[in-house]
């Protein structure tokens, strides 16, 4: 279905919402907007919203299974205000957000759906779980100038690190069990990434429930929310491996005539396979086996 405003669907489509898993894909622009849609399908979500311009097009086979909603993107905190509206219109419901170009991966995605994967963590009490968004680049960017290449992707192997979040009321004093997350182009390029867009984690998937809002910084106003695991084990982690940042880097002309390849010595293909990120440390299994 097409719907030319979020307020009608809302109003015409609110049955898509009934039922949970939702992956809400936010596109940017008109790179890999298909692809990014059939992974999700594929994942095991329920509905799949598809928030985009009216001036792009989708493949027929994939259009005739998304709900889509025409939207302006590309204004500012333009997905969390979408976000917010969905999650005020179906409490209770999981959801999960993403740009296009993002492939989601949780741990053993090959044979287990997202669904299973949120049954188990409703069952540990939890409402929301941490996401890695890992960069993934092109390596030759004379052949693919603008960064994407699903056959030639490839990734940062190290260089990731944490810090400790601290209240922004008491400097002094981290939050508990929440931590900021770096590494990827946004480390390596950071000169050309303002400081607030330098974190790689993201509260991508959640469970909605009343008075919720995603903030600007894509935390919760619900702490717990934000946390990367209960306090008596580690719980379950995913990660969205991301094309956005290199996009972005070779179309800014800020930095595109500094940058004449991704690729660095720590470059790896990327093999679309959870079992790469699991070993690499770039997700959590948790109690999940």
């Amino acid at each position: 279905m097409r719907y030319d405003s979020l307020e009608n669907f809302l109003t015409d489509g609110k049955d898509a919402l009934l039922k949970g898993p939702i992956a809400m894909v936010f596109a940017e622009d008109d790179v890999e907007i298909d692809t990014t849609i059939r992974h999700h399908q594929q994942s095991g979500f329920d509905q799949i919203l598809v928030f985009m311009s009216p001036m792009f097009d989708l493949a027929p086979d994939v259009a005739d299974r998304v709900q889509r909603i025409d939207y302006n993107t590309t204004q500012e905190y333009s997905v969390q205000k979408a976000v917010n509206k969905i999650i005020a219109a179906a409490p209770g419901i999981w959801m999960y957000y993403c740009y296009n170009a993002e492939y989601l991966f949780h741990p053993f995605c090959e044979t287990r759906t997202i669904g299973e994967m949120l049954t188990f963590h409703t069952e540990e009490r939890r409402d929301a779980m941490l996401t890695y968004v890992i960069d993934l680049y092109a390596d030759d960017l004379g052949q693919f100038p603008n960064a994407v290449s699903l056959d030639h992707a490839y990734m940062d192997r190290s260089g990731y690190y944490a810090l400790a979040r601290h209240d922004e009321e008491n400097h002094n004093h981290p939050k508990e069990r929440q931590l900021d997350f770096f590494g990827g182009l946004r480390w390596r390029f950071e000169e050309h990434i303002p400081t607030k867009r330098r974190k790689i984690d993201r509260i991508a998937i959640f469970r909605a429930k009343p008075g919720l809002q995603l903030r600007r910084d894509h935390t919760f106003n619900d702490e717990e929310y934000n946390t990367y695991a209960c306090p008596w084990h580690n719980n379950l982690t995913s990660a969205i491996v991301s094309f956005r940042t290199a996009k972005a880097l070779k179309k800014n002309p800020g930095s595109t005539f500094d940058i004449e390849s991704f690729t660095w010595h720590n470059s790896t293909p990327f093999e679309w396979h959870s079992r790469q990120l699991l070993d690499l440390g770039l997700m959590e299994p948790g109690q999940w086996f």
